[in-house]
């Protein structure tokens, strides 16, 4: 966390150039401990990403193609947390209206399943060509490995499936507990349920789900399954071609290491998968923006739903990106010139004689702004004038949740 204080007043010294008057060993201490952990930001940042490791996994063990469950399940994701998909939920609201009246409480029941985060099991790590064929798979689950993803998908802690028994363990089964009950009385009585009935509301899910399927579901995937098969036929063929490099190019935060074999999602979470065994699946979403959600638990084959590019209305920021550029805000001065440059294109010189400092520093500040993605520049003769990227910075609240819940 970057440390406040007052904003110190300029004042004039020869050759008309500003300086900030030191006014107490406080403030010299808050400027030391903000560029202390400005220095170690980036260093920090960076180890911050889950990442899949496929060494050595042959071309036709990374499985590209869409998952009815998987969408599905994104879909009801939008209606318990309509607030992380602004563009979308007013949508989803109105075809989930046609579900029926007696159904609807089982929404908000079986929340633990997607709301704050997802169960793996919603993820297949083989797809099917349609819902029931998944829902299928999920049953051959044994009970504990189904009540553990179940209970787990909302924890703050990530501890291995072998570790997570809410069926064996009764400190493991206390902490699923309580973590239910902070989520509503719902979900607290749900839970309590899993735990004494698995198989009575492992059917209970189903038939959800089924009639979802039946209410629009049904007609949701009919609709936006053509263009995720083709994103997906696509992705194929790249790989296929290219190997695992080709995967990069599916998302601006998706990076791919070719030499050691390892796949990086940028989100703001540190965890580690191992494909070495059995491969990956990616399954392109139309529903799923701005999350890149990822089965990274040991004992599951990783999987990764990504946002289908198409279907993710605004830029994607990898996280070093948004960094760059709420640092770049933080400092008074720059926001001074950005507050002119909002009004209209200015020269270094023109924004110098109005702040009265020097033309360099002028120059040293609209670098950090330009490499932050903030500036525009245009070049009239031999002036080179700059202004504020204001569709960038307007972006930049929603980009920053976006980044947050990726």
């Amino acid at each position: 966390m970057v440390v406040t204080a007052p904003i110190v007043r300029p004042y004039v010294c020869r050759g008309a150039r500003v300086g900030w008057r030191r006014q107490s060993t406080a403030r010299r201490l808050t400027n030391d401990v903000n560029r202390s952990v400005r220095a170690r930001a980036p260093a920090m940042i960076g180890t911050v990403v889950t990442s899949v490791d496929i060494a050595g996994v042959p071309a036709d063990r990374i499985r590209i193609t869409p998952s009815p469950l998987a969408e599905l399940g994104a879909v009801l994701h939008v209606l318990a947390e309509p607030q992380h998909h602004p563009d979308t939920a007013a949508a989803v609201a109105a075809m989930a209206a046609a579900l029926p009246a007696e159904l609807a409480p089982d929404l908000e029941e079986f929340g633990l399943l997607w709301d704050s985060g997802r169960a793996d099991f919603l993820f297949p790590s083989d797809p099917r060509p349609n819902l029931r064929e998944e829902l299928d798979d999920v049953d051959r689950l044994d009970d504990e490995r189904w009540v553990a993803a179940a209970l787990a998908a909302h924890r703050a802690v990530s501890p291995a499936p072998r570790t997570w028994s809410p069926l064996r363990d009764p400190i493991v089964r206390q902490r699923a507990l309580a973590a239910a009950r902070a989520r509503g009385p719902r979900q607290a009585a749900w839970a309590e349920r899993v735990l004494a009935d698995p198989a009575a509301e492992r059917e209970r899910v189903r038939r959800f789900l089924l009639a979802c399927e039946s209410a629009f579901f049904g007609a949701v995937w009919r609709r936006v399954r053509p263009a995720l098969v083709e994103e997906a036929n696509r992705r194929r063929v790249d790989l296929a071609r290219e190997g695992i490099g080709a995967l990069g190019r599916i998302s601006h935060a998706i990076g791919v290491d070719t030499a050691r074999g390892v796949l990086t999602i940028d989100k703001l979470q540190d965890q580690t998968a191992d494909g070495r065994g059995g491969g990956m699946t990616l399954i392109p979403s139309a529903y799923g923006a701005p999350h890149m959600t990822v089965v990274y638990a040991s004992g599951w084959l990783p999987v990764l739903q990504y946002p289908a590019p198409g279907w993710n209305p605004r830029p994607v920021l990898r996280v070093d990106e948004l960094d760059a550029r709420l640092t770049a805000l933080a400092h008074p001065l720059r926001l001074r010139f950005c507050r002119t440059l909002a009004r209209g294109p200015h020269t270094t010189g023109e924004l110098a004689d109005l702040w009265r400092v020097t033309a360099p520093e002028v120059s040293r500040h609209l670098a950090v702004l330009k490499a932050a993605g903030l500036l525009i520049s245009a070049r009239r003769g031999r002036y080179v004038t700059y202004r504020l990227d204001v569709e960038a910075c307007t972006g930049l609240g929603q980009q920053l949740v976006d980044v947050l819940g990726r």
